[in-house]
């Protein structure tokens, strides 16, 4: 799955570029979002009768294996004629269909309830977990249940991925199967080799009737996540089958990172060709070639004459902004998408929470400095940012197209004097929406700039403060500082803007100290008022990144790799350190999670962490903190 709440903007705006040219190219276009079709199709009463019928073939054909099934499955068994009532009532609820159905759900008697319940205790004691009030305040009957419904939704998805298909995740379906594989063997194996899971059916199933639906004569799918690509694949290889003549793209985010050296040739089994980075230039110019026009290829990989040849006119210059277009979500059905309540970390609400349009102020990152980043690849280091009338053209056509005022900024870090100028326009000519997006924690966003974005409607941003550590920062060259962050996170809090803090740990050269020192800032952080969401991210180098191209300047040695035909992005290396940043991993999520509940804000770092594994009888395994306990606070005054 891709996201469940709203449409992937990916070809929202390649729709809204090629209609410009459909009348020159005589082009007839047409969206699906095949991710949440799958979804619904499986969170349905028929789907659920034939996994409960499934399941318990298997239950009576091994009998005596009853006692390992896992939790899910079993509650899921005990009541599925009630999953298979309730299911699609529930998903009508959370795609704001029946929403007087909440009294019911919030009676805890109407949804059938799995383990994922179970932190709540037991039916009939209400909402009233003084963790969750801490964090998000009391919850009204309808936030409430469609809390309970998230719930449910999670137990199916979990019988669906331990009892029937290991790939399926809500948001990554397949993703172990494409995260940076050398190799394309997995992926053929898992696409040619086991019989087919009731996912799988379902799939191919949709996949025919796209297909019958629509007759097209060219497919160009996105895959922007690791976990999209067995699905991109599965569907194309249907495509062949019901559709021979038809012509097959494959596109998106993971495959402009981890495709960029591709060489496996069974790919062209499925796609025709796999275009890289921004899909306007190369789709435009491939459907010229393929009406026989004088249209040469751009970042386009295909098979001829016996092997992967990479075609790229540098002549041809990519779409700027201005010529982009309006994205437009026609053919989407808008009114069927799934708002589940994400209540562990505020930001992730928002991910997962409203209808949000997507909105982009600039292509690229106008920094494109960070170490870790790829930003020796296009959609970080070609910057272009949209001028501020078409912004708003983009959100006035959106608005009228959609009926919804949220607008989430995808931008890799809204500018701030773009967001500035965006604010002043939404104030000067009373345009009330409702927006939030990635920033740079810059020093430009003063307290008067903060209030002033408040009033034009921005509600939350997310920004990187990575690891917590100046010495750290500035070999990632990072561009801030933990006080520039403290008060820059303040001004925007103090506006009434929510703060999330993206973290990062395990960057090269990171010490035990360093990783201590980092959740000591950040929990001054949390206690001060400055952020309010942190999330933290195990750091991976990639080769794309100034870690991956210049490993010698941070220290570490990359570890030697087998061959690679297919996938490329993750590579493995040496931290000469040492630190076991897996057992620092655990304590960290667990201080945050805590933090970010309103528990644990005067407890000494240690705790979180426990005894260290060479030293059990130890009470703490790391060290003190070096941190003052009041940096913070001298920071903000």
């Amino acid at each position: 799955m891709i996201q469940l709440n709203t449409p992937y903007p990916a070809t929202a705006y390649l729709m809204g570029f090629l209609r410009q040219h459909a009348g020159d190219l005589d082009l007839e276009l047409a969206q699906a979002d095949a991710s949440l079709e799958l979804f619904l199709r499986l969170f349905s009463a028929p789907s659920l009768a034939r996994m409960a019928a499934v399941l318990r073939e298997r239950a009576a054909a091994a009998p005596r294996r009853r006692a390992a099934v896992p939790p899910s499955i079993a509650a899921f068994l005990a009541q599925a004629e009630r999953y298979v009532d309730t299911v699609e009532p529930a998903i009508r609820f959370l795609q704001r269909r029946d929403p007087s159905l909440a009294f019911r759900i919030v009676g805890r008697g109407f949804l059938p309830e799995g383990p994922r319940f179970h932190p709540l205790g037991t039916a009939g004691e209400g909402l009233e977990d003084e963790s969750l009030l801490a964090a998000f305040g009391p919850l009204g009957t309808t936030e409430q249940a469609r809390y309970l419904a998230s719930l449910y939704v999670d137990d199916l998805a979990d019988v669906w991925r331990e009892g029937i298909d290991p790939r399926f995740e809500l948001a990554r379906y397949g993703e172990r199967l494409a995260a940076s594989a050398p190799s394309f063997e997995p992926l053929h194996e898992a696409l040619h080799g086991d019989a087919p899971t009731l996912v799988d059916e379902a799939l191919d199933e949709l996949t025919r009737e796209l297909v019958a639906r629509h007759a097209p004569d060219v497919v160009a799918m996105t895959a922007p996540f690791p976990g999209c690509v067995y699905g991109a694949f599965r569907m194309a290889r249907r495509i062949r089958e019901l559709a021979p003549g038809a012509t097959l793209v494959l596109g998106g985010g993971w495959v402009n990172t981890e495709l960029r050296t591709l060489r496996e040739p069974r790919v062209f089994d499925y796609f025709d060709y796999v275009t890289l980075d921004d899909g306007e230039r190369p789709l435009l110019n491939l459907l010229g070639h393929l009406q026989g026009r004088p249209s040469p290829l751009v970042r386009t990989f295909r098979w001829r004459d016996g092997a992967v040849v990479f075609d790229d006119d540098r002549t041809q210059h990519d779409v700027p902004q201005r010529d982009a277009g309006i994205p437009t979500y026609a053919g989407l059905p808008l009114d069927r998408y799934v708002s589940l309540l994400e209540m562990l970390n505020p930001m992730h609400r928002f991910w997962s929470d409203g209808r949000w349009n997507k909105l982009m102020l600039a292509h690229g990152c106008y920094w494109k400095k960070c170490s870790f980043c790829d930003v020796s690849l296009d959609y970080i280091g070609r910057y272009d940012r949209a001028g501020t009338d078409l912004v708003l053209q983009r959100i006035r056509a959106l608005v009228a197209e959609t009926g919804e005022t949220g607008f989430h900024l995808v931008d890799e870090a809204a500018p701030p004097e773009a967001m500035d100028a965006l604010a002043k326009r939404l104030l000067a000519e009373k345009l009330s929406i409702t927006w939030w997006g990635n920033i740079r924690f810059e020093k430009t966003f003063t307290t008067a700039l903060c209030e002033r974005l408040a009033a034009a409607g921005l509600v939350a941003v997310s920004g990187g403060l990575e690891v917590a550590s100046d010495r750290l920062l500035k070999l990632m060259q990072k561009g801030v500082t933990v006080e520039q962050v403290a008060r820059v996170t303040r001004a925007f809090t103090d506006a009434g803007i929510m703060v999330h803090a993206y973290l990062m740990y395990g960057f090269p050269t990171e010490t035990v100290q360093d990783t201590v020192d980092a959740l000591e800032r950040v929990r001054q952080l949390f206690a001060a008022g400055c952020i309010q969401s942190a999330y933290w991210h195990r750091f991976t180098a990639t080769v794309h990144s100034p870690v991956g191209l210049q490993p010698d300047k941070y220290g570490i040695r990359l570890k030697p790799h087998a061959q690679i035909t297919f996938a490329r992005n993750d590579v493995a290396f040496e931290d000469p350190t040492g630190t076991d940043h897996d057992y620092l991993g655990a304590g960290l999520r667990k201080a945050l999670y805590n933090y970010m509940h309103g528990a644990g804000l005067d407890l000494d770092v240690r705790e979180w962490f426990g005894p260290a594994p060479a030293a059990p009888r130890r009470r703490f395994g790391v060290p003190a903190t070096s941190v003052p306990p009041d940096l913070i606070a001298r920071y903000l005054d």
